[in-house]
Parts: C-alpha cells; sequence; structure tokens
C-alpha cells in the first residue's frame, strides 16, 4: 500500500447532532398511554372456539396491538385454567362444617402446641453438665446381662416354654448381676453412662428386649444416689437421656405394629391401633408396674408415657395425676424435684394441654422446701462438706424447668396465685430467681416494686442479691415497669450492685442493668453508671477479665444513643473507651462503633467534639494495621474510616475542610483507600468552590483551588497501585483545568504519561492474574479524549502531550501477538482528526484550547496532518507483518478498525486516502473474518451519508465496496 496523504474532513457538529435527532411523530392522547397497564378483569375460554379467540376483557383502548405472550395462550393463561379445574372439582361443602369445626380444631392445635417461643430442654442439657461439676470419685453399677435374657431359641418355641422364660425374666428383672465400678472421675461416669446407652439400643436391636428393661431399671435407680451432691443435676442429665432413648425405642415398634400395611397417621385414635399393638403396649405397662422400688417405676413408666395413646383416650390424663401423686413418697427433696422436673418435661412434650398436673407438680415442690432445714438433709451436707447455698444451687436447674413449663402461655391469675404462695413460703431466694426467669417478661415488669420488695426480704447467705438483681434486670430489658417507678426501680437496683465487692459477680449484674438505664433514661443517669463501673472495674486492673461484658455495654449503650454529639458529651465515655487495653478487643469496640456512626449518622456534621473522637477511634483501628494483617480486614476497617470522612463537612469554610483532609492523610497513610478517598474529596471540593463562584475565581479562591492540586499531587505517588495513580493523575488534571490551573494540570498529565513505563503486563484482580492490557487501553482513551481541550504549554512545542504519550507507547513493552499498540495509533486518529476542527467537539469554560490558541494556523494543521500520517504509516506495516504471520483475522480486524475511522474523520475526496479505505475494506473481507451484518448496516451508513450535499463523493466509494462471503 503506498503512502497517503491525511487530511481530516471538516466537521459541523451541531448540524449532524440535529440530523441525528429522531424525528418527531404526532401522537393522539387520549385513552391510550404507553406506560399505562392493561388491566385483564376476566379470562375464559369458549369451548369450541377457534383457536387465538378470546372473550377477555381489557380496560386499555382498542388501538393497543396485540400482546405476543398473551396471543401464545389461546385466550387464557394456565394459571386461570388450573384455578379454573380446581373450582369446578372441588365439591361443596356446609360453612358451618367448613369454617366452625375446621376453626375450632385449628384454634385448639395452635393453642394445644408448643411453639418455637418454648425453650426446649435440649438448649439447657450442655449448661448443666458445664456447671455441676465434680472433682469426688464417683461409683456406678453396670448390669451384667444374664443368658436368660437372650432370645430363645429355636428349639424353645413352645408356648409353655416361652411363658416360662418370661416369667423367670420379670422374676430377674431387678436381680440381674451387677458390676460396681468405683474411684470413677466424672468424665469416666459420663463415658460409662454412654456404653450403657449403646448397650440398650444393641439389646433392643437384638430383640433382647428384656434386657434392655433391666439395663433402664438399673440406671434409673443411680437417680436415688446422692453422695456426691454437687454431681446430681448433671447425673439426672445423663441418666435421663438412656430413659429418653428407652421411651423413644417402645413408642417406635408399637407404631410399626400399628403401620401395617398402611402407615398411621399422627393424629391417630385408639380406634386405628390393631389388637396385637395394643397387647404389646400393655405388656411393657404391666412389666415396669412389677418394679419393686418406687424410684425406677416412676421415671421408666414416665419414659414411656406417651404410649398411652395406643390404649386409650384419656390414659394420660389419668397417668399424669397418679404418677404427681407417687412423687410424693420420694423422702430426699433434691431426687424428688429433680424427678417432678422429668415428669413436667415428658408432660410438655406429649400433653402440654394438661396443665393441671403440672401446676401440682409446682405446688408440692413448695412444700418439699421445708425440709431443706430438715435435720436429715442438714446432716447430709455436714457429711459432705457442702454448704447451704451451694446446695440451693443444685435446685435451680429443676426449679427453672418446672416453672417454664408452667408459666408457658399461662393465664395471668395462675401465675399471679404461684407468686403469692412464693411470697408466703418467705425467704426463698432460689425460688424467687427461679420465677423471675420462668415468668413472662411482662408480668415481672408490672410488678417489679413488689419483686424488689420480695428480693429486700431475703437473706442474703441464702442466695446473693445481686444475682436476683440479675434476673429482675434481665426481665426489665425486655419489658418496661410504670413509668412513675421506673426512677425508683433503678435507685433501688443500684444500691445493691455498687456494694458488690467481687469485680466479676459486679459486672456480670451491672452490664444487665446498663440496657435499662439506656432504655429510659438520658445521657446524665448512664454517664452516672459508667463512672461507677469505672470505679468498679479499674483497681487491680479487673477489666482485663471483663472484656464480653464491658464490650456488651458498649453495644448496648450503642444500640439506644444515635445522636453521637449526645454520645460523645459523656464524660465517662471516652475513660471507658480506655479500658479496653487489649488490642484486639479494643480495635472491635472501635469497630462496633463506627458501624453504628455510619449506620445512623444522617446529616453532614462538623461538629467538634464528634470530629476529635472519632478522629480517635477512627487512628486506633488505624494503628492495629501492620504486616500480618489480613487485605480483607484492612478493607473492611478502610471502609468504616472512609464512611466517617463522607460524613465530615464543614459547609462553606473550605480552608477548614481541606485541613481536616491534611490531617487525615497524616493519620490514616497506612489505608491506601483512605487516601484515594481523601484525594477524591479534596478534588470534589476544589469542584464546590468552582461552583460557588461560578467558575470566575478570585485571587483567593484561585489560590485554594491551586492547594487542592497541591494536595493531590503530593498524595498520588503515595499510592501502590499503578493504575489507582494513573487515573486519580487523569482525574485531578481535569478538575485543575476546569479551575484553570493550567500549569497544574499540565503537571498532572505529564505525571500520568511519566509513569506509563511502570505499568505490569498482568495485575492481580480478585486473586488472579489478568492482563492489564484492557484496563491500560481504557486509560489511554480517557487521556485522549481529555487532551482535546489541554491547551499547548508555549515552550514544549506543538502537541507535545499527545507525542509524549505516543513515545511511551512506542517504548512500552506490549504482551507478545498484541495488537494493542496499533489499537492506541488507531484511538488516536479521531483526537487528531478533532483538533483540525475550526470548532472542537467541546470545551471548557474559561479555558482556552488549541482552537483559540492556533486558530486554525497552517502549520499548526500540517503538523496534525504529518502525526497522522506517521501513524497511519505505522499501522500499515503492522497489517503486512501480520500478513507474513498469516494472522488474518487480527489483520482483518485491525484493517476494518483502520477503514472506520478513516469513514468518520478522513477527507475521502482525497483519491489516495478513498483508495486506502476500499484497499481496508477488501483487505478486511479478504478472508471472511468480518462480520457480514457489521459490513451491510456500514455500507446502509455510507449510502444514507452521501445524500448529504458534502458527502456525495462516497456515492463512487460505496460503488468500490463489495461484500464476500465467509467461503
Amino acid at each position: 500500500m503506498a503512502a497517503v496523504q491525511w487530511r481530516s474532513r471538516g466537521r459541523n457538529y451541531e448540524a449532524e447532532l440535529q440530523r441525528c435527532r429522531p424525528e418527531g411523530a404526532p401522537v393522539e392522547f387520549g385513552d391510550y398511554h404507553p406506560l399505562k397497564p392493561i388491566m385483564v378483569t376476566d379470562t375464559k375460554t369458549r369451548r369450541g372456539a377457534r383457536k387465538g379467540s378470546t372473550s377477555s376483557s381489557s380496560s386499555s383502548s382498542s388501538s393497543v396491538p396485540p400482546d405476543p405472550l398473551s396471543s401464545m395462550l389461546d385466550g387464557t393463561d394456565p394459571l386461570s385454567m388450573f384455578a379454573a379445574a380446581s373450582a369446578s372439582e372441588t365439591p361443596t361443602m356446609s360453612h358451618s362444617a367448613s369454617t366452625g369445626d375446621l376453626g375450632r380444631k385449628k384454634k385448639e392445635q395452635d393453642e394445644d402446641a408448643v411453639g418455637p417461643d418454648f425453650e426446649p430442654w435440649s438448649s439447657k442439657r450442655g449448661e448443666i453438665l458445664a456447671r455441676f461439676t465434680t472433682t469426688e470419685k464417683l461409683s456406678i453399677n453396670l448390669f451384667m446381662g444374664s443368658d436368660r435374657g437372650k432370645a430363645p431359641s429355636p428349639g424353645s418355641s413352645a408356648v409353655s416354654e416361652k411363658v416360662r422364660t418370661r416369667l423367670e425374666e420379670l422374676d430377674d428383672l431387678e436381680e440381674g448381676s451387677q458390676r460396681e465400678l468405683l474411684n470413677l472421675s466424672q468424665q469416666d461416669y459420663a463415658n460409662r453412662i454412654e456404653e450403657l446407652n449403646q448397650s440398650l439400643k444393641e439389646a433392643w436391636a437384638s430383640d433382647q428386649k428384656v434386657k434392655a428393661l433391666k439395663i433402664v431399671i438399673q440406671c434409673s435407680k443411680l437417680l436415688s444416689d446422692t453422695s456426691v451432691i454437687q454431681f446430681y443435676p448433671s447425673k439426672f442429665v445423663l441418666i435421663t437421656d438412656i430413659l429418653d432413648t428407652f421411651g423413644r425405642l417402645v413408642y417406635d415398634r408399637i407404631w410399626t405394629m400399628c403401620s401395617d400395611p398402611r402407615p398411621l397417621p399422627d393424629s391417630f385414635t385408639v380406634e386405628d391401633v390393631n389388637d396385637t399393638a395394643k397387647e404389646t403396649c400393655l405388656n411393657w405397662f404391666f412389666k415396669i408396674a412389677s418394679i419393686r422400688e418406687l424410684l425406677p417405676r416412676l421415671y421408666v413408666e414416665a419414659a414411656i408415657l406417651k404410649c398411652n395413646r395406643f390404649l386409650n383416650k384419656s390414659g394420660i390424663r389419668e397417668t399424669l395425676p397418679r404418677l404427681t401423686a407417687m412423687i410424693r413418697g420420694i423422702g430426699d427433696p433434691l431426687v424428688a424435684a429433680y424427678a417432678r422436673a422429668y415428669l413436667c418435661r415428658v408432660g410438655m412434650e406429649v400433653a402440654p394441654q394438661l396443665k393441671d398436673s403440672l401446676n401440682c407438680n409446682f405446688f408440692d415442690l413448695l412444700g418439699t422446701f421445708r425440709q431443706i432445714s430438715g435435720e436429715s438433709v442438714q446432716n447430709q451436707l455436714v457429711l459432705q462438706r457442702v454448704e447451704t447455698p451451694e446446695y440451693l444451687t443444685l435446685y435451680s436447674p429443676a426449679i427453672s424447668w418446672i416453672l417454664q413449663c408452667i408459666a408457658y402461655r399461662a393465664p395471668e391469675i395462675l401465675l399471679t396465685e404461684m407468686m403469692e404462695r412464693c411470697k408466703k413460703l418467705g425467704n426463698n431466694a432460689l425460688l424467687l430467681n427461679s420465677v423471675m426467669r420462668a415468668f413472662s417478661s411482662e408480668f415481672v415488669a408490672a410488678r417489679a416494686t413488689d419483686f424488689i420488695g420480695m428480693i429486700k426480704d431475703c437473706d442474703e447467705a441464702g442466695f446473693p442479691k445481686h444475682l436476683l438483681f440479675g434476673s429482675l434486670g434481665r426481665s426489665l430489658a425486655c419489658s418496661d415497669p410504670p413509668e412513675s417507678e421506673r426512677l425508683t426501680i433503678l435507685n433501688e437496683a443500684w444500691k445493691v450492685i455498687t456494694k458488690v465487692r467481687n469485680p466479676q459477680d459486679y459486672i456480670n449484674c451491672a452490664e444487665i442493668w446498663v440496657e435499662f438505664t439506656c432504655r429510659h433514661f438520658t445521657k446524665r443517669e448512664v454517664n452516672t453508671i459508667l463512672a461507677d463501673i469505672i470505679k468498679h472495674m479499674t483497681p487491680d486492673r479487673a477489666f482485663e477479665d471483663a472484656y464480653p461484658q464491658l464490650q456488651s455495654v458498649i453495644r448496648k449503650i450503642l444500640n439506644y444513643f444515635h445522636d453521637f454529639s449526645v454520645l460523645f458529651s459523656m464524660e465517662r465515655f471516652l475513660s471507658f473507651l480506655d479500658m479496653f487495653q487489649k488490642d484486639s478487643v479494643r480495635v472491635e469496640v472501635c469497630r462496633s462503633i463506627m458501624e453504628v456512626f455510619i449506620k445512623h449518622q444522617v446529616e453532614l456534621t462538623r461538629d467538634p467534639v464528634i470530629l476529635n473522637a472519632m478522629l480517635h477511634i477512627c487512628k486506633t483501628m488505624h494503628d492495629s494495621v501492620n504486616a500480618l494483617t489480613l487485605e480483607d480486614e484492612k478493607r473492611s476497617l478502610a471502609l468504616l474510616i472512609i464512611g466517617f470522612i463522607r460524613m465530615v463537612s464543614f459547609g462553606r469554610d473550605f480552608e477548614q475542610q481541606l485541613s481536616f483532609c491534611v490531617e487525615a492523610r497524616a493519620t490514616f497513610c497506612n489505608l491506601e483507600p483512605v487516601l484515594v478517598q481523601l484525594i477524591h474529596t479534596v478534588n470534589q471540593l476544589a469542584m464546590e468552590t468552582r461552583r460557588v463562584m461560578r467558575g470566575s475565581h478570585s485571587r483567593k479562591t484561585a489560590a485554594f483551588v491551586r492547594a487542592c492540586a497541591a494536595y493531590s499531587f503530593i498524595t498520588i505517588p503515595s499510592l501502590s497501585s499503578i493504575f489507582s495513580r494513573l487515573s486519580l493523575y487523569l482525574l485531578s488534571g481535569q478538575v485543575a483545568l476546569a479551575n484553570q490551573c493550567l500549569s497544574q494540570a499540565d503537571a498532572f498529565l505529564k505525571a500520568a504519561v511519566s509513569i506509563l513505563p511502570e505499568v505490569p503486563r498482568s495485575i492481580s484482580v480478585e486473586g488472579k492474574l489478568r492482563s492489564s492490557e484492557s484496563f491500560l487501553l481504557d486509560f489511554i482513551n480517557n487521556f485522549l479524549a481529555t487532551v482535546l481541550v489541554v491547551p499547548d504549554h508555549p515552550e514544549h512545542g506543538v502537541l507535545y502531550l499527545v507525542r509524549g504519550l505516543l513515545n511511551m507507547v512506542q517504548d512500552y513493552t506490549w504482551e507478545d501477538n498484541s495488537d494493542a499498540k496499533v489499537r492506541v495509533y488507531i484511538s488516536a486518529l479521531p483526537l487528531l482528526a478533532a483538533m483540525c476542527q475550526e470548532t472542537y467537539l467541546y470545551s471548557i469554560p474559561k479555558v482556552d484550547s488549541n482552537e483559540t490558541l492556533y486558530g486554525g494556523d497552517p502549520k499548526f494543521l500540517s503538523e496534525i496532518n504529518k502525526l497522522c500520517e506517521t501513524l497511519i504509516g505505522q499501522i500499515l506495516d503492522h497489517l503486512k507483518a501480520l500478513s507474513r504471520d498469516e494472522s488474518t483475522k487480527r489483520q482483518g480486524a485491525v484493517a476494518f478498525s483502520l477503514f472506520g475511522i478513516l469513514l468518520a474523520h478522513g477527507d475521502l475526496r482525497n483519491n489516495k486516502l478513498s483508495q486506502l479505505a476500499v484497499n481496508l475494506w477488501n483487505l478486511s473481507h479478504k478472508h471472511g473474518h468480518c462480520e457480514t451484518r457489521i459490513s451491510v448496516r456500514t455500507l446502509e451508513y455510507m449510502k444514507h451519508q452521501a445524500q448529504q450535499p458534502n458527502m456525495v463523493h462516497l456515492s463512487d466509494t460505496v460503488q468500490r465496496l463489495t461484500l464476500q462471503s465467509r467461503t
């Protein structure tokens, strides 16, 4: 291809814009509107109607074109068809049967069922095992099965032999061989119990049902042993797990017997149970009734209580009161309390609606409290060296569970009666504590003053009062007491809490009452609470052991105080933060404060109290960053600090805003995203100054925007990300240019060009290496678009920025087999063509671009044309090289791109340029890699352009362009 002489075609941008605007078409308004919805009121398909007919009516005008989606449905939609079909198939039902009976049954089921708001026993199990431990040695009687417990052999299948064997097994229920294991640790004991649980399952699986029953009986007997009394609650948890397993196995076996041939429904009745299943179920109850000792007979029958459903409708209702009465025969009050807890637990699972029996358990429990001060219990405590307060805590899980079961959805009159019974009992702090934990928070809050009076009457030696106030505080944190009583309640509670000497006990209770204080009082009361906490927790650095509670205090304050001017005006708040001296905890607290600030601080602020405090908090987070900090952690902290920076505004005091950014840059120098945000903030500040001055700067504002430019120019080099530096140099240059700071803009753009060689060939994006070419090309295109309005420097010659960029592109080490360099050259041609126009496509107010400086000077235009010719020559050389390398697809793409540039920006009246365009068209289509659709649209565009008076010459060019098939 011969060398060509470039000449840009003249452009009238305003006329081109007018031609590109769509022609207006008159629209008759009325009922039709393109955004008005079509309201379909009814849809029915007529039988025998021909396809496509419909009887649907619409609220829109008849001029609306038919909906192509609706037309595919033959006049109706599938959902309407299904609804109509189901309506026609549903038999008619009487109104009373459908709404009355079903509604009543639904209501009864809802009332009877235990909902998700009921805390299950499984959630308490782990806490009990962790809390009630012992270092004493334990003993256990391990069951050793006899041969008679095994399944009968095929040879002994006679009925009489089977009956005799069963009778012998029943006689041996409590007299099987046993092995006593002594000196077991707590863990060994738990392991042995788990072994028994596994033995039970294995015996059941091998059809040794009597052996399984013997294991359960022997385990139940262990619950009468209180020789290591501190461990009793944990022993109860372990052994009742075995009872639960046994009850589940028996129930599932009988259920299976009823499910042949069809499964038994969940809501089955006695009539659905076959005779074989009933006989088996009755047999189990007879076996259990033959157990001589009270405690195992009681526990094992309670374990299979649910099986009464197979025998009669009222079985459970009749059995519960009988089992409740049986517990009265247990002499040890602790053993009796846990037996009642197990019965309540089983009762809530199988018949939660039968609350009367559960209530009897509670009133019986009240009677057993008199036994605690009796001689037998006191002698036992002396023998085991257990103090009374410690002994009382052993009752806590049982009492709490019983009260929880009774209080669940209980009427207020019953709760009031129970409270009065507790009052009459007097001086029973353990029971009172369980009542406040189990009863609804609304009930406790409404009678908070009464509960405080009952707490005062309790003896401090029996149960610490601060624990009672802690339980009261939990209820008051959920529900509000009467407004007139709130201050009295707080004062009475805090009189007791502040006297607690043990720091851990103190903070456990104080942390609970902080929420009540924040919920109902002002910063004055909260500040007083904080001061008292600091006073108690500072001596001997007690706060180091209470970081979770102190963090909870901060969270509760932040939940209620969202006005940070109020929060930071508390004298003790920042002093309270100083107690967090462990780095990880301190950062976590600062993070929580920042999250609340960003979420709830709606208005921009310049409050010095807020700014100083937040700067201190952000600096704490920033200073925690080191070489070992993960990138995700750095990014998270940076986002929080950026959120704070965005909320700072000094209004029209722009100099103060800049001073804040200078301080923030020094404070947060290790977090790159924060520095990027500060640069954006300063650039925005400069543009805001321009807006206020309406583009006409005074001497003072001109100096200020130059100071903003200097800030950015100093800060950008400290960034490690090369593309962050490039984009910010370009953006800051554009801001400087908009503010008529020409020398500063020039410096930014030159700096951007100077660091282009530093761009690596690949960069990490989301942990994966990717080629940087696409990012670099995007930046260069943006840079070229900016250069159009940048005036040439008088000392650096014509187009010095463009030449500098192209020189850097020439020297840059591009990837092998890449066309990126020539694509930059192709992108530069539209810029150079735009620079030749008498009036530029866009300009910046009060900034004289090259159109004004040169005024269409022939020398200037000649320089542009020479540069264009040089670029086209480089591109053509590249096309020849691609031809030698047989890279026909890349060659076609580059050729077609250059053809598009010549068509849009070159003056094709020049014969050589026109011939070059034709050659490029032929080259791009030579090997069939060009998309035919694009080629056709290009030809249509050229024909359309040829109709313009000054573009007639395109007609000849179009005649010379031919389409070639891919083959």
